[in-house]
């Protein structure tokens, strides 16, 4: 009796967690069938909804204006320049270096804006993370239109912010370098501190030490801060009678020196790809330089490893 009476409590016990789930079950189900949008008690006809949605509409309205100015870089002017010497813009560079159809996620698009008396549209340096033969890379395009692709203070901070992100996510790096180096009349602001311009070449050698690879693509004159990019990367592609790396040009060496020298002798293609080793491929164009460059992404084989 006592074994009975004991089986018959064990069976009743082992019974209840199935009866509380089927009960926690059918609890679910009954309210499955209730509605889940959130009530919306907005009245979009009064007025005050109205005015309010106007002043938003407004406010979009005048963002997407700033935007396609920022969007034209340094200005008609420069623009017809940079144009004149049958390079694509920069913002050309990167559409052609993007997989077709695929978006470009830009950051610090307003950057550098009202910030100083001239104007930095973009902080001079596009920003983003795009698709490159399948594989998403971080780039970062310098617009010589905006005061020769010159690292103001803002830019330095643009490009170590793309650098984190890159760092966080094992991004691929492309950099289309064309850049005079530190905006001189603010270098000031430019190199003092570990967190400024000289933190750019730090994590490149670090991020190139875990294995995330950077690419430059040297598409115009690259001076002093500029020259560091392409000669740290693991991969460089500079164009042909276009392109030039080096710490100081001409003139300068010239006052330095006394001696005359062309900027293709001191720092050209054709040096650095026979000479130096900086670069590893030659371009003949804008266009031939990104064909490079996404081969380059292409045979990576990469594949983001787990942090």
């Amino acid at each position: 009796m006592v074994s009975r009476a004991l089986a018959s409590t064990t069976t009743r016990a082992l019974m209840r967690p199935s009866m509380a789930v089927g009960m926690v079950r059918s609890y679910h189900r009954s309210h499955e069938d209730q509605s889940t949008i959130l009530p919306n008690h907005i009245d979009t006809h009064k007025p005050q909804f109205k005015e309010n949605a106007a002043r938003m509409q407004a406010l979009v309205d005048d963002m997407n204006a700033k935007v396609a100015e920022i969007k034209l870089g340094g200005g008609k002017v420069a623009r017809e320049r940079h144009l004149s010497r049958k390079k694509l813009l920069p913002r050309d560079r990167v559409d052609r270096l993007l997989d077709n159809g695929s978006p470009f996620l830009e950051i610090g698009q307003f950057a550098g804006h009202e910030l100083y008396e001239d104007k930095v549209p973009a902080g001079g340096v596009i920003a983003g993370i795009g698709r490159v033969n399948g594989v998403e890379c971080m780039i970062v395009a310098n617009d010589p239109t905006v005061k020769g692709g010159t690292y103001y203070p803002i830019t330095v901070k643009k490009h170590l912010r793309a650098q984190e992100i890159a760092r966080e996510n094992r991004l691929p790096c492309i950099y289309l370098v064309e850049s005079g180096g530190a905006n001189l009349p603010r270098q000031l602001d430019v190199f003092p501190d570990k967190e400024h311009f000289g933190r750019i070449f730090y994590n490149q050698a670090n991020m190139s030490a875990m294995g995330i690879p950077q690419v430059a693509v040297v598409l115009g004159s690259c001076t002093a801060g500029g020259a560091y990019v392409p000669a740290m990367a693991d991969e460089s592609i500079i164009v042909q009678k276009q392109g030039t790396i080096f710490l100081a040009g001409p003139p300068l060496v010239k006052a330095a020196t006394g001696e005359v020298v062309s900027a293709e002798d001191l720092g050209g293609a054709d040096m650095h790809c026979k000479v130096s080793g900086v670069t590893d491929h030659l371009a003949v164009d804008d266009e031939h330089a990104l064909v490079l460059a996404r081969r380059v992404i292409g045979n990576l084989n990469y594949q983001k490893r787990p942090q």
